[in-house]
């Protein structure tokens, strides 16, 4: 479980005691007007409607920093409901591609809507609590699905939590067969550059950070996420692996050769902090910069 985290919703007057929403759609427009900041995510639609034949309105839709197809459901308090009619509404996504393709165009351009990465459509919950059964339940699912606790504190902050975080059956989350077989890959691309055991080194310590973290690859790196990205690791360099992060830069100390300000500076991946990584020395005075980085995300 992930450390709640708050927002300042700049409204009125600081109260103590954390309460729920009066309404449903109070978290939804609140959650949709800073999306990006709160949840990694690039709002896209709200209420969409899936067509008369379906018969739905997806709540919010948006695509995440990697490119994956996110639906957004909300509930006031505990509701068991909105997982169901969160995995209603992706199957329906799944089967009208060509129609979300179209919404990313027109919202973000073609080069946006060539890029959905479609082997990781997303649900993300956000409701007052879950119970025990609503956490088997995702984790027995093949979809990835983000259990998240919402809470207001006064008039002032809004807090969020991430109650639970799996990647699905046809993801590569963690260290199970097809992570070996990434981490395999690598190895026999990197073999005359030497970076083969500190590809695989790097691997090992970024899912082993914690329990609720994701590896998703798309065509230009592989990110490691929590609710957002924490890490980005570039197709390796024969002499180097270059790691973006989401540590903010000025916070750390920035080592020539080492640790690296690329704020504004164009690259694939996430996160404005970039290490160059050439020997397990490296790799272990970097083990405090992804420490930092997997708790902001």
């Amino acid at each position: 479980m992930s450390g709640l985290k708050l927002f300042n919703t700049k409204c009125g007057v600081t109260e103590v005691a954390p309460r729920l929403a009066e309404a449903e759609a109070d978290v939804q427009d609140l959650v949709e007007a800073h999306m990006q900041t709160m949840l990694g995510v690039r709002f896209l639609a709200s209420e969409y409607s899936t067509g008369p034949v379906h018969g739905g309105r997806i709540d919010s839709l948006g695509i995440d920093e990697n490119g994956a197809p996110v639906i957004v459901e909300y509930k006031r308090g505990t509701d068991a409901g909105v997982i169901n009619q969160g995995l209603f509404y992706m199957a329906w996504l799944l089967d009208h591609r060509d129609t979300f393709r179209h919404l990313v165009r027109d919202q973000l351009g073609a080069h946006a809507a060539a890029q959905v990465l479609w082997s990781a459509p997303r649900l993300i919950c956000v409701a007052g609590d879950y119970t025990r059964y609503d956490i088997h339940a995702v984790r027995e699912h093949r979809h990835a699905i983000d259990l998240v606790r919402y809470r207001y504190f006064g008039n002032e902050h809004f807090g969020l939590e991430t109650v639970a975080s799996f990647a699905g059956r046809t993801a590569a989350p963690r260290a199970d067969s097809r992570s070996r077989g990434t981490a395999k890959t690598q190895r026999t691309a990197m073999v005359d550059g030497g970076m083969a055991e500190l590809a695989v080194a790097l691997d090992e310590a970024l899912l082993g950070l914690g329990e609720d973290r994701t590896k998703v690859s798309n065509q230009t790196y592989t990110a490691y996420r929590r609710m957002q990205n924490y890490a980005c690791l570039v197709p390796p360099k024969k002499a180097k692996l270059l790691v973006y992060l989401k540590a903010d830069p000025a916070t750390v100390d920035l080592v020539p050769g080492f640790a690296r300000d690329v704020t504004g500076l164009g690259h694939h991946g996430t996160g404005d902090l970039e290490l160059t990584l050439q020997s397990e020395r490296d790799l272990e005075r970097a083990a405090e910069y992804f420490r930092q980085s997997y708790a902001l995300a």
